[in-house]
């Protein structure tokens, strides 16, 4: 599907602007984005992507680089875990950060307007058509946008984050329920409790069948849960021997990618584009080359796509 489906615009040319202040009041460390679109085009759908713990504005490129070139424009905001603010698990800010991460993309959502125009791109986006996207810790802040909650320790679910300007998603390697967390995970990581009953929004739901999480006592089916808990329209793409970078969707030959892919990053980057296309009504003949019917796979096992 990648390679083939794509290649028309593999070769188009794309622009970055960074860094693009964003007003976030109380934060503590600026909020700053990058902006990547490709150089033609008008009426171009809108990405705000979510990093993994430790990432930046700066990782993701073979992920935000053939979004691009497919036509969107991508916004990543660099979340107070970056490395580059080296806060560590023992800060005693690191408990309240995932509550700054959605603050974050609120922010830019509600600023998004000033984000393109600074990157000039207000007369050739389409704001109206916006979807997040995340990759692991992302995935769940992305998550809380399309309107999943965190439960609480007596299993209450919190407030609703959820943004009015969010069409779409898609959820890269999200955590699954709290109840099977390991003793670090539920001393260190107590948010990541999700209650999926609520995310109502349209979402494309990626999981790696060799993804297998410290975090968890259960395997790669943890990452599923965002799928068989959330309520329809859902889709779930699992790839077949992808761990949990998906075979290096932050970067070439970084140091955390165990299962190096560079076309299993291409068939990821282009579900992704093909599922928010159609989901935003800008057509789904891509899609339903994929998954015809809501339902699919490759015939060589390499990937499956389920739907309901």
């Amino acid at each position: 599907m990648s390679s083939r489906a794509h290649a028309h615009t593999r070769d188009r040319q794309i622009v970055s602007v960074k860094p693009v202040p964003v007003p976030a009041p109380g934060r503590g460390t600026d909020l700053q984005v990058r902006v990547t679109a490709p150089r033609s085009g008008e009426d171009l759908p809108v990405i705000v992507f979510s990093h993994g713990n430790a990432w930046s504005l700066d990782g993701y490129g073979p992920l935000v680089d053939r979004w691009a070139a497919a036509g969107f424009v991508v916004v990543q905001p660099t979340h107070l875990d970056s490395r580059r603010h080296a806060i560590g698990w023992d800060d005693p800010r690191f408990a309240t950060i995932w509550r700054v991460r959605i603050a974050d993309l609120h922010a830019v959502l509600d600023h998004l307007g000033e984000i393109l125009a600074r990157a000039d791109l207000a007369t050739r986006a389409d704001p109206g058509r916006t979807a997040v996207v995340g990759h692991s810790w992302g995935a769940q802040t992305a998550g809380a946008l399309l309107g999943a909650r965190v439960l609480d320790a007596d299993g209450v679910p919190g407030e609703d984050f959820s943004h009015p300007a969010v069409s779409a998603g898609a959820l890269i390697a999200a955590a699954g329920t709290g109840d099977s967390l390991t003793p670090f995970a539920a001393e260190h990581l107590p948010f990541m409790r999700p209650d999926f009953s609520t995310m109502t929004t349209p979402a494309l739901i990626v999981a790696g069948d060799e993804d297998r999480s410290q975090l968890t006592t259960r395997g790669p089916e943890w990452f599923t849960d965002a799928y068989h808990l959330g309520p329809a329209p859902k889709s779930l793409l699992t790839l077949a021997g992808a761990e949990h970078t998906m075979g290096g969707i932050a970067g070439e030959k970084v140091a955390e990618t165990t299962d190096e892919d560079p076309e299993r990053v291409a068939l990821l980057a282009d579900a992704v584009s093909a599922y928010l296309r159609a989901a935003l009504g800008l057509g789904d003949a891509e899609w339903a080359a994929l998954a015809p019917g809501g339902s699919g796979g490759a015939a060589d096992g390499a990937w499956s796509i389920t739907g309901k």
